[in-house]
């Protein structure tokens, strides 16, 4: 059943493994959230427009570990289109601000989840609509608004959002409300700031164009209050944003904001579509992060990923957030920030959930747990702006060198490469982005393959032959030592080779294009020499 193969490879040079930077994109999303919290960082993301999550993490450059907190119900104006959730801890209890509709985009109102406590995590209860149209009363009619966001300032309390500036318009303003609780607004909408002044804030910077502003986020530093705004396409690379500043007095009057006459950070020809920012500082409060999303392609929708970079302020006291990171450059950790030092043995059960101290890239509907462990490259059932990026689950920090690894793999969907990713460093988002190895079965060809991968590129190495049943749970193991490599199925050997490209690294699990259930990850060092 099992064939043996055995070879070697012209030897390259060794790679040091030690991690003092990470590569971005760091995850993949749109409209990202995050916000610090004593010494984590609590991310916001929809959940496949049909819920929301919350993902909790001791770094700036992972997500974490994901707690799904509300779940849409199937129908009623709230069922659907779930965008640009944010959480704020405020009166010592968290919100999470949203937009919803029945299905129907033009029925996109705002809504707040507010949580039992302080604890994040604890259970939250819906409130709302907002009142956001016009009228005294704000809901005569209530009218169409999204992304919504809170200000403090003065002492006083004010929700900002892109709404519409009539029912069915489809035309895209920023406005301005004060707050009587966290879940109530008190007055009237107010008109921030036009969406057409410049050229730039057009859809496709043309004058023929229209205006469009959303995602309006606060950055608040020296005594000052600066709103960040995304304008122009979120499906096209013109996306970028614009920055307004409070220099009145009263946030209500839009005399008291001043525009930005050029926008403040915009694509390169690498990274594009950037845009709906979020600003939080590093671990020690020494560092302003810049959190944003850029599009995966250049051809309009709306497929993107997550970007994190640090910014700072100019003489002038002005935020200067620079060009926009290159997809695959090394950045170094945010300060105070580290990756954790796993010791060995480790072992992961997956049917407990998402294992703390693993980071997940790739699109997030494509990641679920279940009873029977965790499924890596689910299909969604309603999938969202999906693409498949060789989604993997990689363990932080590990930095191992000489193992043994093991993991239980059956197959759910599909019939492409599942397996272990070892002595890798530099993950990010995308098939081939990360630096190591990685060991798989393939039951559409009949083939055990080893490979590895330089961040951007594979590589094959060796590939075998073997018998692997679709129906069946298959046991796949890795033995590395120095740069001798071995892959075992069923605690058979099948086969061998030689590179030292890497000689140590992290570990994983990794899937191509297909839908898999791993039950655990065992990972122990090897004895003797």
């Amino acid at each position: 059943m099992f064939r043996p193969l055995a070879l070697s490879l012209t030897l390259l040079s060794p790679v040091s493994a030690v991690e003092t930077t990470f590569v971005n994109p760091i995850a993949e999303g749109a409209d990202p959230w995050v916000t610090k919290y004593g010494n984590q960082y609590v991310w916001c993301a929809s959940e496949g427009n049909r819920g929301i999550s919350l993902w909790v993490s001791d770094r700036l450059t992972s997500l974490g570990q994901k707690h799904v907190i509300w779940t849409a119900p199937e129908s009623g104006p709230y069922a659907k289109e779930v965008w640009a959730p944010e959480v704020h801890l405020l009166d010592g209890r968290w919100h999470v601000y949203f937009a919803a509709s029945d299905g129907n985009n033009a029925n996109h109102l705002a809504y707040v989840l507010q949580s039992r406590d302080s604890d994040p995590l604890s259970p939250y209860t819906l409130h709302g609509p907002f009142n956001t149209g016009d009228g005294a009363d704000g809901k005569s009619p209530n009218i169409w608004a999204i992304d919504m966001t809170v200000l403090e300032v003065g002492g006083k309390r004010y929700a900002l959002w892109s709404g519409w500036d009539a029912p069915g318009t489809d035309q895209q303003f920023l406005y301005i409300a004060p707050m009587k609780s966290p879940t109530e607004l008190s007055g009237p909408r107010v008109l921030l700031a036009k969406n057409d002044e410049h050229l730039w804030e057009r859809t496709e910077e043309k004058l023929e164009s229209r205006g469009l502003a959303e995602g309006p986020q606060i950055l608040q530093q020296g005594g000052r209050t600066f709103v960040t705004y995304s304008t122009a396409a979120s499906w096209l690379p013109t996306y970028k944003l614009g920055l307004l500043e409070l220099t009145g007095k009263d946030p209500l009057d839009p005399k008291s904001w001043t525009k930005s006459p050029q926008p403040v950070f915009q694509s390169t020809e690498l990274t594009y579509g950037t845009g709906h920012s979020c600003f939080v500082k590093s671990l020690d409060e020494k560092e302003w992060w810049h959190v944003f999303h850029a599009k995966r392609d250049r051809q309009g929708g709306w497929r993107r990923a997550i970007f994190v970079q640090p910014f700072t302020f100019g003489a002038d006291g002005l935020p200067d957030f620079g060009k926009p990171v290159s997809p695959g450059a090394a950045l170094p950790f945010p300060s105070g920030e580290s990756l954790p030092t796993p010791e060995l043995p480790v072992t992961a059960d997956f049917t407990k959930g998402h294992p703390k101290g693993f980071s997940y890239y790739g699109h997030l509907q494509f990641l679920n747990f279940e009873k029977d462990g965790m499924h890596l490259g689910t299909v969604p059932a309603h999938p969202v702006n999906d693409y498949r990026s060789g989604e993997k689950l990689v363990l932080d920090g590990g930095d191992f060198t000489d193992i043994e690894a093991t993991t239980t793999v059956r197959y759910v969907k599909g019939d492409r490469d599942a397996g272990i990713l070892f002595r890798v460093t530099a993950p990010s988002v995308g098939f081939d982005a990360q630096r190591g190895y990685f060991a798989g079965i393939i039951p559409r060809d009949g083939s055990v393959v080893l490979g590895k991968m330089d961040g951007s590129n594979w590589k094959e190495i060796a590939r075998a032959k073997a018998d692997i049943p679709a129906n069946a749970t298959h046991e796949l193991g890795v033995t590395a030592r120095g740069p001798e490599i071995k892959v075992t199925l069923g605690g058979k050997e099948v086969l061998t080779a030689s590179d030292s490209t890497y000689t140590s690294g992290t570990v994983g699990l990794r899937v191509v294009d297909t839908h898999v259930s791993f039950g655990e990850l065992k990972v122990k060092p090897l004895a003797g020499k």
